[in-house]
């Protein structure tokens, strides 16, 4: 089993010219309180918000997929922006729970929404939304992109265990998307960091319904298709990853805590937040948390803080966003970004 050391220095970059148009977010109108869990799964309330900050989540109902949640929140941010689907020319998908293995999610999604544009996922896990938008921003940045549609979208609730009561209460389902366009020279991603460190991948997995091991009748009875996680070794290491590497974007930025006017680290346990946000020395006013109602959306919970800020009138020109995703792979993204 890995501990998660990574054995050479992340690089850090900068890529600046972009700028959020719009942002949108949708979450499934089925919400499972914490006394749910507990009838239906005889899970103890107290010990799930005392362990991870969350009183509920939200599942997808019998019908709807990850496309749907993503679809639904694209259709929000291309309000929100006022931009015609017709004017989208690039679709990046931060997704690990597909509707499928193939097609791809993004391509589902674009023909949902009928966008004339290439369409592919990314893979990164609860990094997945800062990786696609990293991505998306490359080509923004390079001109060969005008309106960039990134979305980060899970529904965990169709890979984890209901007989775990140690992951299952803290995962939930949503989506949220931003538009990127070209900005000016002072916006965008002052500095961010992305990295991984595959020997650490045995720590959160999910074995089965891969090449490695089909969904055989044997996998299914064995439990092999649910999400498997060595909470504690993950939670180390999460705390260890969030704190380094924001540290060294804001080194990189030439910038310090006190620059930053909202914290967004991925919503994945309040206790790492917390851990993390106070070692940096963050104000817990500064530090956007909305877990205790969605859980951990995996690559959606980035993109639903952002908008859910925005609706809020919380970001104005020129602020300074710290976001951070890490989780499975293993896989972090860290960005400084100036609206």
């Amino acid at each position: 089993m890995s501990n998660g050391q990574l054995h050479v220095e992340p690089r850090t970059r900068s890529l600046t010219g972009v700028q959020i148009l719009g942002t949108g977010c949708y979450v499934p109108d089925n919400v499972i309180s914490n006394l749910d869990l507990q009838e239906s799964h005889g899970f103890d309330p107290e010990w799930i918000v005392n362990r991870t900050g969350i009183h509920e989540r939200r599942f997808a109902l019998p019908h709807q997929a990850t496309s749907d949640l993503c679809a639904h929140a694209a259709i929000r941010c291309l309000k929100a922006a006022d931009c015609d689907p017709a004017d989208v020319d690039l679709l990046v998908v931060g997704t690990f729970t597909p509707d499928m293995c193939f097609p791809s999610t993004a391509n589902l999604v674009q023909d949902r929404m009928k966008l004339n544009c290439p369409a592919f996922d990314i893979q990164a896990a609860c990094a997945g939304f800062v990786f696609a938008l990293i991505t998306a921003a490359q080509f923004v940045a390079a001109g060969t992109s005008e309106r960039a549609l990134v979305i980060g979208g899970d529904c965990n609730s169709r890979v984890i265990n209901p007989g775990d009561q140690k992951s299952f209460p803290l995962f939930g389902d949503g989506a949220g998307a931003v538009l990127l366009a070209p900005g000016d020279r002072d916006q965008g991603l002052i500095a961010y960091q992305l990295g991984s460190d595959g020997s650490g991948g045995d720590l959160l997995s999910r074995p089965a319904c891969g090449s490695r091991i089909p969904p055989t009748a044997d996998a299914l009875d064995q439990g092999l298709h649910y999400l498997t996680m060595d909470g504690r070794a993950v939670f180390k290491w999460a705390v260890r990853i969030l704190t380094d590497s924001t540290l060294a974007v804001l080194e990189h930025a030439r910038s310090s805590i006190p620059d930053v006017r909202w914290f967004i680290p991925h919503q994945a346990n309040v206790r790492i937040i917390h851990a993390a946000s106070d070692v940096l020395g963050f104000h817990r006013d500064a530090v956007f948390k909305n877990l205790e109602r969605y859980g951990n959306t995996s690559a959606g919970s980035i993109p639903i803080a952002l908008d859910e800020l925005i609706q809020d009138g919380q970001i104005q020109r020129g602020d300074l966003l710290l976001t951070s995703g890490f989780g499975a792979g293993l896989n972090w993204g860290t960005a400084l970004w100036r609206w």
